[in-house]
């Protein structure tokens, strides 16, 4: 146990490393931009306040999203997702898959659960590490050790899993260091040629004089441009890529694994419409898309999901329709998401009451067809 104990601690101290990289390389950044080349290489003052008000906009939504998504922790299941003591001690007793699937069965018919595991979908998703029972789009991850809701990835540079509770910051995180680097290397990128031209000229005889005097600003404005040009090119791919998840509603899992459902894997499973997507992650204020604050729809226990088109009981209903005479009570109903059970149940109950209404007046009916008769 204390080898282990050690070896846990130790690779949880080497985990920070690319943290305190990255912060290393803001730092010296800030350093390189305010004091370098904007108090010592810029000559105009109208230039200089221009540049310190955009940078230190950009600086503090960047370093502000970025600390969020390092402090915010993964959130987990709850505990109506854990098995009864009764029920737990049974799963561990039996070596029949298909005896522990039973118990898991019988403790997940009260759970809100759509996506199963295994052939055919019919297996609940259950951790042996966590001893949950997996809520839908949550997945166990190895460096955290634990279960996260709507898993995405580990991420290195933040040293944090991002999920249901932090994939926002995380997409601002990625925005505001695009528009960081962006706008380090727009600016300097003058100076970077003037000062490129300046080494260039060092060395030939009775060369023009520059208007940059060769100071020691020369190498941090040089590799400044080279650094900020290096991390707008890496962070643009994954932001663009994550971008396009959000639009699709998936995670970063699910690209790869799609979610299988009662009737099968589907891709498009949690897609709700490009706006609902949105909405899902950055929520219905649009006010608050830009700040990194906590405005995620749901509880990450619970996603609204679309009705998949391969589904059974779905074909079920096309045929009530195309079958008028068998009742409905013969024919299941469409599976739908639970904000669509919510969303329907005021429609429902009205239509109950209507349909009561109808039942408790029969001699209506029958008098308007006796009329009818009469006239005929």
């Amino acid at each position: 146990m204390a080898p282990t104990h050690v070896l846990r601690c130790c690779q949880r101290t080497l985990a920070w490393i690319p943290v305190i990289f990255i912060a290393a390389v803001v730092c010296w950044s800030y350093y390189a931009y305010v004091v370098e080349l904007c108090l010592y290489t810029i000559i105009s003052i109208g230039e200089k306040i221009v540049y310190m008000i955009f940078f230190h906009l950009f600086f503090i939504m960047f370093v502000w999203s970025y600390w969020k998504t390092i402090y915010i922790q993964p959130a987990n299941p709850s505990k109506e997702f854990c098995l009864p003591k009764v029920e737990k001690e049974r799963y561990e007793k039996e070596e029949r898959p298909e005896n522990q699937q039973e118990i898991l069965w019988r403790a997940a018919t009260s759970l809100p659960l759509y996506t199963r595991t295994g052939a055919g979908g019919v297996s609940i998703r259950y951790c042996d590490r966590c001893q949950v029972i997996k809520p839908d789009r949550c997945h166990h991850c190895s460096a955290c050790d634990m279960c996260v809701l709507k898993m995405d990835h580990h991420c290195p540079w933040v040293n944090n899993c991002v999920g249901f509770s932090n994939y926002k910051f995380f997409i601002l995180f990625l925005a505001y260091s695009l528009l960081y680097c962006l706008f380090i290397a727009a600016t300097v990128l003058q100076y970077f040629i003037k000062f490129w031209t300046l080494c260039r000229r060092k060395s030939v005889e009775n060369c023009p004089k520059n208007e940059l005097k060769d100071t020691h600003a020369k190498f941090h404005v040089l590799f400044l441009f080279f650094v900020a040009a290096m991390f707008c090119i890496s962070i643009l791919s994954l932001f663009s890529y994550h971008l396009w998840l959000v639009g699709k509603n998936r995670s970063t899992i699910e690209a790869f694994r799609a979610p299988v459902f009662r009737a099968g894997s589907d891709k498009n499973g949690f897609s709700l419409g490009f706006r609902k997507n949105i909405a899902q992650v950055f929520g219905d204020q649009k006010k608050f898309w830009l700040l990194p604050v906590c405005t995620s729809q749901g509880d990450g226990l619970t996603f609204p999901t679309r009705l998949v088109s391969a589904d059974v009981e779905q074909q079920a209903t096309v045929t009530l329709q195309q079958e008028p005479s068998k009742s409905a009570a013969e024919v299941p109903e469409s599976p739908v998401s639970e904000s669509q059970n919510r969303l329907l149940s005021s429609e429902q109950n009205a239509n109950n009451v209507a349909e009561h209404q109808e039942t408790n007046t029969p001699a209506e009916s029958e008098t308007i067809t006796i009329s009818i008769e009469s006239e005929s």
